[in-house]
């Protein structure tokens, strides 16, 4: 094929035309095979047990009875697993989360750790055995209890910001101001709920350790597993074809990942493990449940003098991560002076992780309804305070914003909601026993991208193929990258085949933190590009298997330094009836500032679905820690409620045409996240404008809406 041809063939720009997913015929028809589908001949089944306790020492394994049962093929615990390197680095230079070490020591630092892997010829039979497994322990005292006054609760960064940062005197600004909220703001744990649960099979081919998994980034797992049993990185090869959601609980190395390859090894036949769903409450990671102290200083005006945000986060004894909460703030809004920081405090339970818009989903509820509540003070339209304080550059960084069209969303979602005829006062409109209300908020998520790699190879027929180690976890990126390939080659989508979710197509960032489109389709539109300058600049000799590799580092290295976000307003409308308790979301607007949208049809499904899972934060989400057990009450979808089909009302999604930004040739801004950040406020507020009832505490139970009306009649 010569560069005539393929000019003959370019047709109309793929980017920002609706295209459905590649993959979505596969998926309703069940051709799509996930990780514990994948079959081989041979394939035993494993079957992880947890510990009963919350924290101790393992005394005895009683393997002997449970060997003896039918079909069971090994035992593996603390005694007897193959040793690994426990002092392996991922990719981002980091320790792993104990929890993925498995049966390497007997300590037991909470319930639901794994404690040993059985293995049979059935999953019935692994199953069988393991629920017979008997493990003594020696029981220690533990503490669950999160509280606000944790005397142990020490300053520490989160996974993207400084644990601290300030500005200004915040005392003395507070004092000056005519108006000032101070409030504290809770946040329940929650939990990612994938469709998908945690599964992997494994198989070693000769030398070479084959892994099918479902994950959130095939490269980095392959790094991870080659560096725990020191393997040659060349000799793992991790494939993630389809993944059923992950949300940011399968980022990270997980304990049936890495007993699945001890298995395997020692029985040297392929195995399987897949989690229950009990098993994925404990052992993958969930959002920490947050107290957020809230101190916000205006004058008469609404021009905030003071912002204060504090936040405090749960993490277990044996592994850090931060919910960083109060970061939200250091981007939304300007003020004379600035105070957040992130606090943690260490608990026997489980490690928390990412999980969809982590800090900003929880932190921009408080600040969100703090900003409300001043607005309410200060007798100041909600949107027009937030277009008062909006900030110039970055209110704590200094520099330039890329862009920041916080208020225009706020202005046309407004429009287009209605909101010019809303009356300020609550608890003024009823409809029957409803009262009615509307509430909105601000939505931030930084732009953020990653080195990946990709390769563009022309084919003898004509057409082209894109591999890159991209994890599509449902969100339509192999459609994405097909879009952003066919421009950049200037040919018709359909002649672009795309691979993703293999670890042998080279480094790539994982799906998450709203980077994956805009660090993948980076390194998918530099070797598209070059390839096709190189056609061009060969239009008489024969192009087919000229493949061309990219890597974006050094671009994205010499990127200039700017505030990078998404920026987005969202509006609710609830109905409440404050006899009942019952809180109904009737609408949601939802007004994006997200760069370029890729894919319109697969983009307003991502945003529709922040939304959504926003409203189920918002009424539905809360795990319950017991305090006397240590472990979960209802860690299954029979008692962690989140929204259904019939919670969710009509929800609008639009995003504003923001152009080309001459410092950033991708222009992707990432919309994964930032669909859930603000709703749950918006909807909180609309709650207020109905009853006239702050609610800070999520979620807004039945319970807590007729605890508030009893307060309120006795006043």
């Amino acid at each position: 094929m010569t560069s005539d041809t393929i000019a003959a063939q370019a047709a109309k720009g793929a980017i920002g035309t609706a295209h459905p997913r590649l993959e979505g015929r596969d998926k309703v028809t069940g051709a799509a095979r996930y990780a514990g589908e994948v079959s081989f001949s041979g394939l035993a089944h494993g079957w992880l047990a947890v510990s009963t306790i919350t924290r101790g020492r393992i005394r005895s394994v009683d393997t002997a009875a449970v060997l003896g049962m039918p079909g069971v093929l090994t035992v593996l615990h603390h005694g007897n697993a193959p040793r690994i390197n426990v002092d392996h680095l991922n990719p981002k230079g980091m320790t792993l989360d104990p929890i993925a070490l498995v049966f390497q020591n007997d300590r037991v630092p909470h319930m639901g750790w794994p404690v040993a892997l059985v293995v049979a010829e059935t999953s019935e039979q692994a199953r069988e055995a393991a629920e017979a497994l008997v493990v003594r322990y020696e029981e220690e005292p533990f503490d669950v209890a999160f509280s606000s006054d944790r005397p142990d609760a020490y300053i520490a960064p989160g996974p993207a910001g400084a644990a601290v940062a300030e500005k200004g005197d915040l005392e003395a600004e507070l004092a000056a101001s005519a108006v000032v909220v101070d409030a504290e703001y809770t946040t329940p744990e929650e939990h990612h709920s994938a469709m998908e649960p945690h599964a992997v099979t494994v198989f070693w081919d000769g030398d070479r350790l084959e892994v099918a998994d479902s994950n959130q980034g095939a490269f980095r797992v392959a790094t991870d597993l080659a560096g725990l049993f020191s393997l040659d990185p060349a000799s793992v090869r991790v494939r993630s074809d389809h993944v059923g959601g992950g949300f940011g609980g399968k980022v990270d190395m997980r304990p049936h990942q890495v007993a699945a390859v001890m298995a395997a090894r020692v029985l040297r036949r392929p195995v399987r493990v897949v989690m229950t769903r009990r098993q994925v409450f404990s052992l993958t990671g969930y959002r920490s449940p947050t107290r957020q102290h809230i101190r916000l200083g205006a004058d008469a005006n609404g021009r905030l003098r003071a912002l204060e945000h504090r936040s405090l986060s749960q993490t277990s004894s044996v592994y850090q991560f931060v919910e960083a909460a109060a970061g939200v703030g250091r981007v939304m809004y300007e003020a004379d002076a600035h105070h957040t920081a992130n606090e943690v405090v260490r608990l026997d339970v489980p490690t928390p992780t990412y999980m969809r818009a982590p800090s900003e989903a929880p932190g921009s509820f408080a600040l969100e309804s703090a900003i409300d509540e001043l607005a309410e003070k200060c007798g100041v339209d909600p949107i027009e305070l937030r277009a008062l304080n909006e900030p110039e550059a970055g209110p704590i960084s200094g520099l330039p914003f890329s862009s920041n069209h916080l208020v225009a969303c706020m202005r046309e979602g407004g429009r287009r909601f209605g909101w010019a005829d809303r009356d300020s006062r609550p608890g003024l409109r009823r409809e029957g026993r409803w009262l009615l209300g509307t509430g909105t908020a601000a939505a931030t998520f930084y732009t953020l991208a990653a080195p990946s790699t990709a390769t563009a190879t022309a084919e003898a027929d004509g057409t082209f193929t894109v591999r890159i180690a991209a994890a599509d976890i449902g969100t339509g990126a192999r459609t994405a990258l097909r879009l952003i390939a066919a421009d950049a080659l200037g040919v018709p989508a359909d002649s672009i085949r795309v691979h993703v979710g293999d670890s042998d197509f080279g480094p790539a960032i994982i799906a998450g933190g709203s980077m994956g489109s805009r660090s993948w389709g980076w390194a998918v539109a530099e070797a598209a590009e070059e390839l096709r300058g190189r056609i061009a600049g060969s239009p008489d000799v024969p192009v087919e298997g000229i493949t061309i590799r990219s890597n974006t580092a050094a671009n994205l290295a010499a990127l200039a330094k700017k505030e990078r976000h998404a920026f987005g307003a969202q509006f609710a409308e609830v109905a409440v009836d404050t006899a009942t308790g019952e809180v109904r979301v009737r609408r949601l607007l939802g007004m994006f500032a997200a760069g370029v949208i890729v894919n319109p049809l697969t983009a307003r499904n991502q945003l529709i679905g922040g939304m959504t899972w926003g409203l189920s934060m918002a009424l539905h989400e809360e795990a319950v820690r017991d305090r006397l057990s240590g472990g979960l009450v209802g860690a299954d979808w029979a008692g962690y409620h989140f929204a259904a089909n019939a919670d969710v009302p009509r929800i609008e999604v639009e995003w504003l045409n923001e152009g080309p930004d001459p410092d950033d040739p991708i222009g992707i801004k990432g919309i994964g996240e930032i669909g859930i950040v603000g709703t749950a406020a918006a909807i909180a507020n609309a709650v207020w404008h109905a009853t006239g009832v702050r609610h800070r505490h999520l979620p807004i139970r039945l319970d807590r809406v007729l605890m508030a009306g009893t307060e309120t009649q006795n006043a």
